[in-house]
């Protein structure tokens, strides 16, 4: 009995091996995106605390040294806020950027199964062809040689 053999099926064993590795890509950008938006929700946390501060500080007897500093922590961290907000921002393109990749690596993985499926398909179809043939010559040569 024949064997099937796909002729493109190194092609495809190395777009599943890309698909693989892109996945990981994904995984990775996923991951530095949550770490990123994470440190920024902790720079939230640590600037409203620093608000509460300063309005503790306002309330009872007014140390202006300690206000200003105050002041200056909560300044410090809108800057260090819109840094990461920028972070994040680009964490979120790279994360859409490996995920379009990986659209199109699986599109292309996916060409090449069907490419293979239809070559299956075939291949099933020339055998029971050829198993069609092989019993008509079977029973063709039988009844000849009973006829005689």
């Amino acid at each position: 009995m024949a064997k099937f053999r796909y002729q493109l099926q190194s092609i495809l064993d190395i777009k599943q091996k890309l698909e693989e590795q892109e996945k990981i890509s994904f995984s990775l950008a996923a991951a530095k995106l949550q770490e990123e938006q994470l440190l920024l929700q902790q720079l939230m946390i640590q600037k409203s605390g620093y608000d509460k501060q300063s309005k503790k500080l306002l309330e009872g007897t007014i140390d202006l040294l300690a206000i200003s500093t105050c002041r200056k922590a909560i300044e410090t961290m809108k800057t260090r806020i819109r840094t990461q907000m920028l972070e994040v921002h680009k964490a979120e393109k790279q994360l859409e950027a490996v995920r379009q990749r990986l659209n199109a690596i699986r599109i292309e993985r996916k060409t090449y199964e069907k490419l293979r499926e239809k070559k299956f398909e075939e291949f099933k179809q020339e055998l029971l062809y050829e198993e069609k043939k092989e019993v008509d010559e079977l029973v063709s040569y039988t009844y000849h040689q009973n006829e005689k």
